[in-house]
């Protein structure tokens, strides 16, 4: 049987290319792939060819980035984190997965997997499969309301409303934010409107911070998070916030800052700027020894099962596996009324 994988030969050249299929280990269990997320931030980066890895090589044990000592590994083969699957083989030490089981994990854009069994995790009942493609995405908005360190009462600012950005909208919400969202895109606001936010702005008419600053009574916001990656929102984000208020970055930002002036409100403000990021043991700082990464997942994912959190209105496409060429060119142009875009395998 002919295994099918979605390979990057260099910036913007996509394609789904046959591969053999993996043998099955200890441990192990063979997943067939239904739906596959396109993250439009991290793949859009590898696939336009500006992500930092495809240039310089991370040291773990400096935990910096040095410079490439070799040419870029092309073709780029199976990247991608929003997977959902059924479990068709299991290892004979596997106790604990059986098959017919529908799981969730991260495995990449390819047909099937060949995956450690406790990786994979068994879709909640009831639950739409397609939901469990965002259990990364929404591990990283999690991720980012846990950093903001978000109170009942506080007013909160989202800069962005990608998919990460709505559902951190939602999250801040529940958490019991007053919740101010940005955007220049207004159906995206209309659902920010409908996930809790009190007041939805169009960055492209209007100053967010004037906005956050006229509804605090000038104080501006307790926190903001910004997860568009773009740098003059970072720099608005900034500027909409409190004397000594928290900034949490966690876009995905590329090249140099142009549009952000850290000598301006960051600097005469105080305002403390926080990195989240969901990879590693502890996501963002104050986290450590309570929240681990496992811990994000699992929580937004019980969200979802318990229907606080409904992700499947952000579903705009899906797609055949086919057809990744066209999906991932469709998230390049911008296209507003593109969110969530999913392959079907």
């Amino acid at each position: 049987m002919v295994n099918w994988v979605v390979s990057l030969a260099g910036p913007r050249r996509i394609s789904l290319e046959p591969c053999p299929p993996d043998p099955l280990g200890p441990g192990q269990v063979r997943v067939r792939t239904c739906y596959s997320g396109i993250s439009a931030g991290t793949e859009l980066t590898l696939y336009r060819g500006s992500n930092p890895r495809l240039s310089k090589d991370w040291d773990d044990v400096s935990r910096m980035f040095v410079p490439r000592q070799s040419a870029v590994p092309y073709p780029l083969v199976g990247f991608g984190y929003e997977e959902v699957g059924e479990v068709v083989e299991v290892a004979p030490d596997v106790t604990d997965r059986r098959a017919g089981q529908v799981v969730w994990g991260i495995w990449g854009h390819r047909a099937e997997a060949v995956v450690a069994a406790d990786t994979v995790h068994p879709l909640p009942a009831g639950l739409d499969p397609l939901a469990a493609v965002f259990a990364r995405p929404g591990a990283i908005a999690l991720t980012a309301v846990l950093a903001g360190d978000l109170h009942l009462g506080d007013w909160v600012g989202v800069f962005g409303q990608g998919v990460i950005g709505l559902l951190a909208t939602r999250l801040a919400a529940l958490s019991g934010a007053r919740v101010v969202a940005v955007d220049r895109v207004p159906a995206r606001l209309a659902h920010a409107t409908r996930l809790g936010a009190r007041v939805a702005v169009d960055a492209g008419t209007e100053s967010a911070a004037a906005v956050l600053r006229r509804a605090t009574g000038g104080r501006g916001a307790d926190v903001c998070l910004e997860l568009s990656g773009a740098y003059p929102a970072l720099h608005e984000a900034i500027r909409a916030t409190t004397h000594a208020g928290r900034v949490v970055a966690a876009g995905f930002y590329q090249g140099q800052a142009d549009g952000l002036g850290l000598g301006e409100e960051f600097h005469h403000n105080r305002i403390q700027l926080v990195a989240a990021q969901v990879s590693g043991p502890t996501p963002a700082p104050g986290m450590a020894g309570r929240w681990t990464g496992a811990r994000v997942a699992h929580t937004f994912m019980d969200l979802v099962a318990e229907g606080s959190v409904d992700p499947l209105p952000l579903v705009s496409h899906v797609v055949d596996a086919s057809a990744v060429a066209d999906a991932l060119a469709l998230l390049d142009r911008g296209d507003g009324d593109a969110l969530q875009v999913v392959l079907r395998f």
